[in-house]
């Protein structure tokens, strides 16, 4: 019995040896395919830097984009053109600022060791305008007639009272349906009235002297007129 329990322990112990054994093994084979792989990038890493300069008069361009085509990042150049920047061998660099002409440039493949100078110059882009051609007017009637027509436009005041003008905001108020605002306010106004008359007869405006008046100035305005 004792010897049963001896190996059955044995056997046990054996087991988790070999577990272990073949977990050490496998994180080992692991490792190594990790490094193989990453192995080739570290080593195709390359610190570009260098200067940005102007070709006509070597003077250092300031905030120059520094691109790695296809990438999505790059950087700028400092005050002096001085850049500085992590890339791959084998990429395209572009060099881009306002007033020159772009230069690309392509990190050797065949590169020795992990960095790379480079002093860039770049030269101006002009930019050709079409040519404009300023003549006279041909007559004074002509600029009498061109100056009387031209359309001068209204000043804050005169826009303010054309925006208050009676007559425009009456046809403001008849050619514009109301919103949602003035609907439930007048909804209001009727309940309210309805509820502060409850029980007895509300009042009659023809006997309302200041409903007559609002009548007479109606009339006057021609409000009733048929306007078809």
């Amino acid at each position: 019995m004792n010897f049963v329990c001896k190996a059955f322990v044995f056997l046990s112990r054996m087991n988790k040896l070999l577990r272990y054994l073949l977990l050490t093994i496998a994180l080992v084979t692991l490792q190594k395919s990790w490094s193989q792989q990453i192995s080739p990038y570290r080593d195709s890493v390359v610190q570009l830097y260098g200067v940005v300069m102007t070709a006509d008069s070597l003077q250092g361009v300031p905030s120059c984009s520094v691109i790695v085509d296809g990438k999505g990042r790059g950087t700028i150049t400092s005050y002096d053109g001085v850049f500085s920047i992590a890339v791959l061998k084998g990429d395209m660099i572009t060099f881009s600022s306002v007033g020159f002409k772009n230069r690309t440039i392509q990190i050797p493949r065949d590169l020795v060791g992990n960095q790379y100078s480079v002093i860039q110059l770049l030269v101006s882009d002009t930019a050709y305008l079409p040519a404009t051609i300023l003549k006279p007017r041909p007559t004074r009637e002509q600029f009498e007639r061109d100056f009387l027509n031209n359309k001068v436009p209204d000043d804050l005041y005169e826009t303010a009272r054309k925006n208050t003008d009676e007559a425009t905001r009456r046809l403001l108020l008849a050619s514009l349906p109301a919103d949602g605002r003035e609907a439930v306010n007048y909804q209001l106004r009727q309940q309210a009235t309805k509820a502060y008359y409850a029980g007895q007869v509300p009042p009659m405006n023809i006997l309302n002297p200041a409903a007559w008046a609002d009548f007479i100035q109606a009339w006057k305005r021609g409000d009733f007129k048929n306007k078809n």
